[in-house]
This record gives C-alpha cells, structure tokens and sequence, in this order.
C-alpha cells in the first residue's frame, strides 16, 4: 500500500460525499444496516467511518435504541460526518482501529463498511474489533470485490494507462479493490482470534449516475487516485478525469450510466455466550 492510499484531505472528502457516496456506498451501507436492524445492539462501534454513509444509514434503522461511537483516522472525514449528521444523536471520535481507545467488551457489535482493505495489518485490526465486543458480540463489515467486478472502477483504472503509460496509477486496483480474497479474509480473521465460522456473502449491486462525468470525478477526484495522478503531474488531474468520462460514455452512453458493483459482507461473533 502507498502512503497516500490512506490520504482523505483537501477536497476529497467533500467530493467522496457528494459523488462517491451515492454512487457506490449507499448501497452496502442500507444493506449492512437491514442485517443489524432486527436485533438492534445496545452499544455499536463503526470504524473508518468516513463521511458517515453507513454511520445515518445506522441511525435511521436503529430509531434511536441504540448508541453510536462513530471513528475514523481521517480528521477530515470525520469532520465532515460530523457537519452532515449535526442531528443524530452519534459520538464522533478519532480512533486508529489498530490500537482502539476503548475497554475490553465495550460493544455490542462492531461495524466497518470499506475500510478494511485500508488496515495495514488486518489480523491486529480484527484482534482489536474482537478485544471491544463483549461475548457473544457481532463484528461485521464489507470488503470490495475484484476490480473486474466492479465496472467503473475497472474501466477507469485502465483508461488511466493511457494518460500515464510508463507509471499508471493502480490505486483503485492495489487497495479499494486489493483484500477480496476469501480465504485471506478467513486467516486475517483467526489471526485476529475469531474462532467462530465467519458468514462471507457476496452481494451484487448497480451503481447509477445522471452522467458519466459522475464516476469520473467521483473516482479520479473524490478518492485517493486523486493524491496518485497529482503526484505524477498536478496539471493533468482534469485531463485524467475527462479521459475517464470517455470512456465510460464509449462503454456506457452519454446519458444517465449503470455499472455494476460487487462486493463481499462478512460476519461473525466472538465466541461466548450471547
């Protein structure tokens, strides 16, 4: 992973929120909440919260039975959670999910949308979600399937070998997209002591747009790909993201666009009695 993978500053997070989140998140983040909603947690602790996508969808499907400690590493994201949900009764705090500022059995359940593929050491990560919930507690979160299933994100990271040739940016591909591997996610997750048999459902979606200029910047402006195109030359970023509206126009149409989009959602309890 580059050191600029986990850069979420400047403008990003206002364009993640206003192009991203709609495009790919609300999704998974309305289908992660109707699998809680039934059984609503007294304490529930989201890591790598970003702009809180999944943080209001929470907050909507609990009614308010439910407290609310939303983290994340980013400042600025989490700034911006929090400037967008000034009404919902959430904690916001920074917390690295590596080494979290909370007691042993402190949760109920323990939620994460994305953000794992960003954990340097996924086990220590899962060891420190399974350390906070209390026996029995549900640990539960959503990883990206490979880039080839996921269409926008695919046709964008390989239309961007044209505008950089001899050093194409790979973000998309090295990290969003980099942890889908089952088996992989199995072992991270023994490692990190879960002993139960964790429940990996891959579940498909459609990412919609009024436009193609829509995934375009969402993508090449509103992520980190962004911080990997300014760093090979800050004056191509508007270049590189109208190459990316081509193409997706060229293989979607001009008008309102539909890709798909797949990912895979894990859950799994610490072992003990519920």
């Amino acid at each position: 992973m580059s050191d600029t993978d986990k850069v979420f500053s400047g403008a990003i997070p206002v364009l993640y929120e206003r192009y991203l989140v709609p495009l790919i998140f609300q999704p998974y983040a309305d289908d992660l909440a109707s699998r809680l909603k039934p059984r609503p947690p007294g304490r529930l602790l989201e890591l790598a919260a970003g702009t809180g996508v999944l943080t209001r969808a929470l907050v909507g499907a609990f009614e308010g039975k439910t407290d609310i400690v939303a983290t994340d590493l980013n400042p600025a994201m989490l700034d911006h959670a929090r400037a967008l949900a000034t009404n919902l009764d959430v904690e916001w705090r920074q917390a690295d999910a590596m080494q979290l500022p909370f007691e042993d059995g402190a949760f109920d359940a323990v939620v994460c949308q994305f953000g794992a593929m960003f954990f340097p050491d996924k086990g220590r990560a899962y060891a420190e979600a399974r350390r906070v919930l209390r026996p029995g507690g549900l640990f539960a979160f959503s990883v990206w399937d490979r880039i080839e299933e996921n269409e926008f994100a695919d046709v964008i990271t390989t239309a961007l070998e044209s505008v950089f040739p001899d050093d194409a940016p790979r973000f998309l591909a090295r990290t969003p997209h980099g942890y889908h591997d089952r088996a992989l996610i199995e072992r991270d997750l023994a490692a990190g002591g879960f002993g139960e048999t964790a429940l990996i459902e891959t579940v498909t979606a459609r990412s919609r747009a009024e436009s193609p200029s829509v995934p375009a910047i969402a993508y090449c402006q509103g992520t980190p790909l962004r911080n990997e195109i300014e760093a090979r030359n800050p004056k191509r970023l508007a270049e590189a993201t109208d190459i990316a509206k081509a193409v997706i126009a060229k293989r979607f149409g001009t008008g309102a666009v539909d890709g798909k989009i797949q990912a895979h959602v894990v859950t799994v309890r610490k072992d003990g009695a519920m």
